[in-house]
């Protein structure tokens, strides 16, 4: 081999390395706190955080298909003229029915509900009414249910990212049990302010705009005003202000013409008093909407509701089209989360916290100094018997094992790939596969020698004819460590992740590396001995 080669590889491997710690300084921080904080993440069992398991009513989104469908039909009657027809929703079902007072309206219906090809439509008849029940396909229900689970799951990932959680785990949990509701997995590394992402992760986010009937007033002084119960057309909703140390009510129409879907885009903005408020603007179809309802309702007062509580009802003096404000005595912080919440989008349904618990980062400290303690003993333990059992050559293999980890964690921290308990434990594995190919070349090496073959000759056998084995050992653990990267999760990524990248970092410095090494030694003709 000529030396002109022989310091082209020299160079490539310097390279190589110096790359390597480029990349992995600085490996990591535990605090993780500020712009300086380390390239590689820590997982919840290592910095600690929160791990929340939430379950999602996805019946309330089939529900409220119901409820679409059943405005969707109002519209059609007011357009025909239809106005004695009654359409309920049954309680604990998946149908809507319409009662006609004569059978030819309601036969006329029969064939246009056809046309909805995810209801089934039945008649009845009771007494002088005559009922069309649309009954939704259980397949169209399963549906409804899947996609709200799915975009409960981007909602809150979208909520997430807005509070700039490095590598959170957000995915979903098949039901053990028939009939469990379904559940989303949230994992939360180095979470600061546990209460406030909660807050904003189970926050439904609905927001409406309504009319209102009447109020602020107590719940008992808005029934009398209305013989004792709500009125048909309207329901009480709860105030966020009190009067006298009692909770106030507003009570406002059931439908609402504008709501949070309406939304184009919401900020952080000060009100006319200078109080922190959120601003919005609606899209183009919203804001005609918007635009209709302030104009046809002139010194009415408009709630803005979110989640069911009215925010605020300001008078309505002036046409408005897209552009308005939530306001509510907020401070910054609760005008921000408002903000988040309004931005990622309502949630389909309502979540309910399952499984909480928090991580403390005393845990994550003592688990980090016991992964490098395991560390730095198990790489001891791996060069003194290297150096033992092999001499000169061992030491050679000891720094290629420094060079695999120079790697390891300058590829985890280019990649910003969080660091787990079980990511350590593939390090330390990486540790000891980082000599197993030396080993397998070295033996063959002393093989060579005893059989009376030259120094130069040995060592160039050695890595020829034990290339195959090591490749084929090598190949098989990156390939069940790639299984477990595409099929496992949680801590079984985190190990499947470094063990991978410790086995193609352990073939190239076993392999290519450490040849470099010996035949850096064997470069000078008076070499006729190697320490092995």
């Amino acid at each position: 081999m000529s030396k002109i080669d022989l310091k082209w590889r020299i160079l490539f491997t310097v390279i190589v390395i110096g790359v390597g710690l480029y990349m992995m300084y600085p490996p990591l921080d535990p605090d993780g706190e500020g712009p300086e904080r380390g390239k590689i993440n820590l997982g919840l069992d290592l910095q600690g955080g929160m791990h929340m398991v939430m379950e999602v009513v996805t019946e309330e989104a089939v529900q409220n298909e119901l409820v679409l469908m059943k405005k969707n039909l109002e519209s059609m009657f007011r357009k025909d003229r239809i106005r004695d027809a009654v359409i309920d929703i049954p309680d604990d079902s998946h149908r809507l029915v319409i009662t006609f007072p004569d059978m030819s309206n309601r036969d006329k219906y029969v064939d246009e509900l056809k046309d909805y090809a995810s209801f089934k439509i039945t008649t009845s008849n009771r007494a002088d009414n005559y009922d069309l029940i649309a009954t939704m396909e259980s397949s169209r229900v399963a549906q409804i249910k899947e996609n709200a689970l799915d975009q409960a799951l981007l909602t809150i990932r979208n909520r997430i990212d807005e509070l700039g959680v490095s590598e959170p785990v957000i995915q979903k949990q098949k039901s053990l049990t028939k009939g469990e509701l379904p559940r989303i997995l949230v994992q939360l590394p180095g979470i600061k302010d546990i209460e406030e992402a909660k807050d904003i992760i189970g926050k439904t986010a609905l927001l409406e705009f309504r009319l209102a009937v009447d109020g602020p007033a107590t719940r008992q002084e808005l029934l009398e005003m209305h013989g004792g119960r709500e009125p048909a057309n309207a329901r009480l909703y709860e105030a966020d202000q009190t009067r006298g140390g009692k909770l106030l009510y507003y009570l406002l129409e059931k439908e609402a013409e504008v709501t949070g879907a309406d939304l184009d885009s919401v900020r952080v903005d000060r009100d006319d008093y200078g109080q922190w408020a959120v601003a919005f603007t609606l899209s183009r179809d919203g804001g005609k909407r918007f635009a209709r309802l302030t104009q046809d309702n002139m010194d009415r007062q408009l709630a803005i509701v979110l989640d069911g509580k009215v925010q605020s009802a300001p008078v309505i003096r002036a046409r408005i089209s897209r552009n308005g404000q939530i306001t509510g005595d907020f401070t910054f912080e609760e005008a921000k989360k408002l903000m988040i919440v309004l931005k990622s989008g309502a949630l389909p349904a309502s979540v309910i916290p399952f499984e909480e618990r928090t991580v403390g980062p005393s845990l994550g400290h003592d688990s980090i100094s016991r992964g490098i303690r395991s560390i730095v003993l198990g790489g001891i333990v791996v060069i003194l018997f290297m150096a033992f059992w092999y001499r000169v050559s061992g030491l050679i293999a000891d720094i290629g094992m420094i060079f695999t980890l120079i790697l390891l964690l300058g590829v985890l921290a280019s990649l910003h790939a969080t660091l787990t308990l079980p990511g350590i434990a593939g390090i330390i594995l990486t540790i000891g596969m980082a000599v197993d190919a030396n080993v397998l070349i070295f033996e063959r090496i002393r093989e060579e020698l005893r059989q009376g073959k030259t120094v130069r000759t040995a060592v160039a056998n050695g890595y020829s004819r034990a290339f195959i084995t090591i490749m084929d050992a090598n190949i098989t653990t990156l390939i069940a460590a790639v299984v477990l990267l595409q099929f496992g999760m949680g801590p079984i990524r985190g190990f499947a992740v470094t063990l991978s990248i410790g086995v193609v970092a352990s073939m190239f410095v076993g392999i290519f590396v450490s040849r470099v090494f010996m035949d850096s030694i064997l470069a000078r003709p008076s070499v006729t001995k190697i320490s092995i």
